[in-house]
């Protein structure tokens, strides 16, 4: 291994994850069968030790078949259990999906049909349950079919009167079996519904505190879902951190306008990576850093793997250009002589300070040249 290389190897110190999902993602699309086997929950343990990282993250269903039997169940998580002790592996986050079954074709937690609404909380609930077993911190809650194409067919008022309920229950189980698990909803502005509610992680911060018990409760921001919507999401995750809501992060990349292309992270969008980094870095966020992107579907299981080092490198070369951005003196010096100019208030001239020039062109150029390896 080269220096270079050793520089930037992940270590569990670094507290990767990536689900389940990601990594055993088989290529399937809209236009085209799978193109890759499937990937043993067991063996994703194994190989993603190897490359460093520090746990995992699943849907229920991606460790237990929706169908399972109790015995069934009891074993798959028995094996699980046992390999995540062999390779010192961790499962910080758990989710549940209410997405892919037949059943939720029109909503789960939103769904008019009172008898799905159980269903899905019933099932919500013992994907909870779940990840205490497993020793989960947090339950993210993703609302994938909880939306419209036909707003004619549902009032929104009583969806979101749906949603609520749901999400009470689900913060009322967590507190009445005493357990150490904080639920983090995730926000997506569309796909696979038309429209998404709670589209944005504004919306969901704004939800949250409507809830029963919003102090159980915050927001998983993933760069792709806001980039769908156009948004910043550097501008996104620090709102979480200032309301003190980040309770977990959802890291890829996506270009703007396409579906979800739950990206590598920083393929597409180095500087707008960097940002994140530098804010999660210097805000104070102690939670782990998740991936949840997948390989392009060219890939066979070695390039699988590459984009799972890849994810993790690229955080770490990103982390060390946020040290070099506080280090970079010509940075520093200008960004003094900005904070020094615009705070001064103690004299006030409308027309001066309208011709003032803030440099914010030299700034960013400077930062370019930074993360282009030339400063």
């Amino acid at each position: 291994m080269t220096e270079t290389a050793e520089r930037f190897h992940p270590t569990k110190q670094d507290r990767f994850t990536f689900g389940l999902w990601t990594v055993g993602n088989r290529g399937r699309d809209p236009f085209g069968a799978a193109v890759r086997p499937t990937l043993p929950p067991t063996t994703a343990v194994e190989r993603l030790a190897e490359l460093g990282a520090y746990g995992v993250t699943l849907h229920d269903n991606d460790l237990v078949p929706i169908d399972a039997t109790p015995g069934e169940r009891q074993a798959i998580v028995g094996d699980f259990q046992q390999a995540l002790a062999d390779h010192d592996m961790r499962v910080p986050m758990v989710t549940v999906n209410l997405f892919y079954d037949p059943v939720f074709k029109d909503g789960a937690l939103t769904s008019s049909v009172p008898a799905i609404r159980r269903y899905a909380l019933d099932k919500a609930k013992a994907a909870i349950d779940l990840g205490h077993q497993l020793g989960a911190e947090t339950f993210v809650l993703w609302g994938g079919r909880e939306g419209s194409e036909v707003d004619a067919a549902k009032n929104p008022l009583d969806a979101m009167a749906w949603y609520r309920d749901g999400v009470n229950a689900l913060t009322e189980h967590i507190l009445t079996n005493r357990y150490a698990i904080r639920i983090a909803m995730e926000a997506k502005p569309n796909e696979p519904r038309g429209d998404i509610y709670l589209a944005t992680t504004g919306a969901m911060l704004a939800f949250i505190a409507t809830l029963d018990h919003p102090e159980v409760v915050g927001v998983n921001p993933e760069i792709a879902h806001e980039k769908m919507a156009g948004l910043n999401p550097c501008h996104s995750v620090a709102q979480a951190l200032s309301a003190g809501k980040l309770f977990h992060i959802d890291l890829n990349d996506q270009k703007p306008g396409r579906f979800d292309q739950d990206l590598r992270f920083g393929s597409d969008d180095p500087k707008g990576a960097f940002y994140v980094v530098k804010l999660l870095e210097e805000g104070g966020y102690e939670g782990p850093r998740h991936f949840d992107a997948h390989a392009y579907r060219t890939e066979d299981m070695q390039g699988v793997f590459e984009f799972a080092h890849g994810c993790m490198r690229t955080y770490l070369i990103l982390k060390d250009k946020v040290v070099r951005f506080e280090a970079d003196q010509e940075i520093q010096g200008l960004l003094q002589s900005i904070r020094t100019r615009t705070g001064n208030a103690d004299a006030f001239d409308r027309e001066t300070w309208g011709a003032v020039g803030y440099a914010y062109e030299r700034l960013d150029q400077l930062v370019m040249e930074l993360l282009l390896g030339v400063r």
